[in-house]
């Protein structure tokens, strides 16, 4: 069993869900909206590296999935965007964990089917795939669908491997 820790990075709130995967099979360990505060903005990047250090600590996860940075029509929001992707990053760098970045189109088309997929969408296929009966809040879901991206990613390549491995031998 591989334990994946999803990332939606956020300067406001951060998606954390993590996973277990076996590689046919995702099973739901824990997902919460990781909430930043209002503070000054340095701030809140030293929660979101602090929070992730801890829940590194807690859950001891194998393997990190962050989703990219989309264009923003606002180049501050995406400057503040990718500062948060960057906290994240290194909290889980300096605990010397795997970090693997997934567009938001790749993310969507695992999950949903379709690149283009609303925020519901992702919401509902999350909450099938992990069996999850109670309300999942749109950061978590995003990052419970970067990790089950990830988990569907390193089956696939584990898959093709194989099959390589395999046809060398012959």
């Amino acid at each position: 069993m591989t334990r994946i820790l999803g990332i939606d990075p956020g300067s406001r709130t951060t998606g954390i869900g993590i996973i277990d995967t076996d590689g046919r099979n995702n099973k739901l360990v824990h997902f919460q909206p990781l909430r930043c505060g209002d503070g000054e903005f340095p701030e809140r990047l030293k929660v979101i590296f602090t929070e992730i250090t801890d829940l590194i600590h807690q859950f001891q996860p194998d393997e990190v999935s962050v989703e990219t940075v989309f264009l923003a029509k606002n180049a501050a929001s995406a400057l503040k965007l990718g500062q948060a992707r960057g906290a994240a990053i290194c909290a889980a760098v300096a605990m010397d964990l795997p970090v693997y970045e997934y567009a938001p189109k790749a993310v969507k088309q695992s999950v949903v089917g379709k690149g283009a997929a609303a925020k519901s969408q992702i919401q509902y296929m999350v909450s099938l795939l992990l069996n999850i009966k109670k309300e999942v809040q749109e950061d978590a879901a995003d990052a419970l669908a970067v990790a089950i991206c990830h988990a569907n990613s390193r089956w696939t390549l584990g898959a093709i491997n194989q099959i390589s491995s395999n046809y060398r031998k012959n």
